[in-house]
């Protein structure tokens, strides 16, 4: 090899090395990391009222408002088409909503028949309680919502009923 190419070869190696220096900085400091719950948020898996299942796993990467609600609860029956419509209106710039529902498949069923939604829904059962307090809902009351943004990470939390204004502010930090 002559001087030249040895250069060449060398400046390649260099910029290659850099390059592989940079994307592994990149990849450790991207953003803080999961923590425990979040993390296993998105390995669950949930029966759906309709039969099926509803992985998690898929769902991360888009912002979503995670919805942890009831039949017997009159502030989650109330919310509900009003995220539907939420729903409906930003799945299109990536938004997603999931309802769990903390309670059993049969009343889930029928109220779903009576309200339906276009978002999924996962059955929950009482394991869904200690799903909600380890993402921060230390109450255990209902409604809770938790919004994740797209690294899957709590952005925002709500124990009680969700407000209109709630949504708007929720994508305009998010988006």
């Amino acid at each position: 090899m002559n001087r030249r190419q040895i250069l060449t070869t060398s400046a390649v190696a260099m910029v290659a090395a850099t390059g592989g220096a940079g994307w592994a900085w990149w990849r450790t400091h991207s953003g803080p990391a999961l923590s425990d719950a979040e993390q296993s948020l998105w390995t669950q898996r949930f029966d759906q009222p309709g039969g099926g299942e509803l992985s998690m796993t898929p769902l991360r990467g888009k912002p979503l408002v995670l919805n942890f609600w009831a039949t017997w609860c009159a502030p989650c029956v109330k919310e509900m088409p009003m995220l539907d419509a939420f729903h409906r209106e930003h799945q299109a710039q990536g938004w997603q909503v999931v309802g769990l529902a903390v309670d059993g498949p049969t009343p889930v069923r029928e109220f779903l028949t009576k309200v339906p939604v276009a978002f999924p829904i996962g059955l929950a059962g009482f394991t869904g309680v200690d799903l909600a307090k380890s993402l921060g809902n230390e109450r255990g009351g209902l409604p809770f919502s938790v919004v994740f943004d797209r690294q899957g990470a709590v952005a925002f939390r709500k124990l009680g009923t969700i407000t209109p204004e709630d949504l708007s502010a929720w994508v305009k930090k998010l988006s």
